[in-house]
């Protein structure tokens, strides 16, 4: 039978575990498993992805999830992975991004039934924590050379690490091994730069209750190119839809490369593997199609933003890549669109009549009218989908669409929108 731990590699996502989780998961009893997240921003950003989808997995083998928000180690700063200090944030800052995690992470996981996911916060048992019950039920188990062991830790001497960065893997250890005897938590998860820190929570375990807590990390994603995954020109991208649109997320999937889209397609979505397989034989047949790449995309935008998100943005592409007309586009498509290319404001009473050049001039489509002239006789133009066919052609009000947008384009891919105004 498969388990967790069989699942999770054949799908590429274990970097490590510690040697007895499999016995363990093999006695097919559920076993609960929590992942933190630091609340350094108010929202997650795709490569968060890889321990949400090992909570959900864990989920779906009968296990119990827990989301740890660190409320409390946020106000600390995790070295794992960091090359010099992260700036230490305030209070209501730190209190303001875990609520704004919380109600991200509730998208992913079921949290009613027997395995409920749990959300939590570790401001409730380390803020109120004094410093000598600290050091003396947790510091005094750890020696100064098994830490300077840990990567985390070696990695920063030379540059310099403070005190307080020295001290985040005792307090996360303290994390695991308050979840282990108050929620029954056997099992952390976390990316692969996080082994240290885990690992110092079993030893933690151990030594306080003499039972054995398990590990489990996964990969950090690079790409096939070897760029550091989830990042773009604008920076990282979000499950904010306020940060990241739906439309640039769906984008940001569409967009990867054949060389990845198998591995992500194992990574982030719960399709069978036999269906993914079949999947990338389709794909390797036409890859110009970008099957694989549409699949991909519409299930973690799914997942992350709602199948109807999906259908508005699978829409909105064929309309901006010609395969379907303005006309089959409601007016939240519209809207969607209108934020992801450029607008131009104009007042909805001068619109009647505007001659199309001076449209394309004023959307920045064309430098001069003459230009625009020149590209009209060329066929480089379109209003709303159709191909300008006169330089002479004027925009009336039922070229408005939605009451509001003319959608015009140069070209196969540089889009404009007038929005009018009243």
């Amino acid at each position: 039978m498969p388990t967790l731990l069989t699942t999770l590699t054949a799908r590429g996502l274990v970097h490590d575990a510690t040697h007895d989780l499999a016995e363990r998961l093999a006695t097919g009893l559920p076993i609960t498993g929590y992942v933190g997240f630091d609340p350094t921003a108010n929202s997650l950003h795709v490569g968060n992805l890889v321990p949400v989808m090992g909570l959900a997995w864990l989920q779906r083998f009968g296990g119990r999830p827990i989301v740890l928000i660190g409320g409390g180690t946020g106000l600390v700063g995790d070295p794992s992975g960091k090359r010099a200090e992260r700036p230490m944030l305030d209070l209501d800052t730190v209190d303001a991004n875990a609520r704004a995690l919380r109600d991200q992470l509730t998208r992913f996981l079921d949290f009613e039934g027997p395995t409920a996911a749990q959300i939590t916060n570790n401001a409730d048992w380390l803020r109120p924590l004094s410093l000598l019950d600290f050091l003396r039920d947790t510091g005094k188990h750890f020696t100064l050379g098994y830490m300077l062991q840990k990567e985390a830790v070696r990695s920063r001497l030379e540059t310099g690490i403070s005190f307080t960065e020295f001290a985040y893997m005792l307090v996360q250890a303290h994390d695991f091994q308050h979840l282990f005897t108050t929620a029954n938590c056997e099992l952390q998860m976390g990316g692969s730069d996080q082994w240290g820190n885990i690992t110092a929570g079993i030893e933690l375990i151990g030594r306080r209750t003499g039972q054995q807590a398990h590990g489990l990390v996964l990969p950090l994603l690079t790409t096939a190119r070897g760029t550091k995954f989830g990042k773009t020109e604008a920076g990282n991208v979000w499950l904010d839809p306020a940060r990241t649109s739906p439309w640039r997320f769906w984008q940001f999937w569409r967009g990867t490369e054949d060389a990845d889209v198998g591995r992500f397609l194992r990574f982030f979505t719960f399709l069978p593997l036999p269906e993914i397989d079949a999947l990338l034989e389709t794909h390797a047949a036409d890859p110009g199609a970008g099957t694989a790449q549409r699949r991909l995309a519409a299930e973690v935008t799914a997942m992350v933003h709602g199948p109807a998100a999906v259908t508005r943005v699978e829409a909105a592409s064929r309309v901006l890549f010609g395969r379907d007309p303005i006309e089959a586009l409601d007016h939240e498509t519209l809207a969607m669109i209108a934020e992801e290319v450029p607008r131009t404001p104009i007042a909805a009473d001068s619109l009647e009549g505007l001659p199309v050049v001076d449209a394309l001039v004023a959307a920045g489509l064309a430098a001069s009218k003459g230009e625009a002239r020149r590209g009209i006789a060329g066929h480089g133009y379109s209003v709303n989908g159709v191909t300008v066919a006169q330089p002479d052609q004027v925009l009336g009000a039922g070229d408005l669409r939605g009451g509001r947008w003319v959608l015009l384009r140069k070209g196969k891919k540089q889009w404009g929108m007038l929005e009018a105004r009243r």
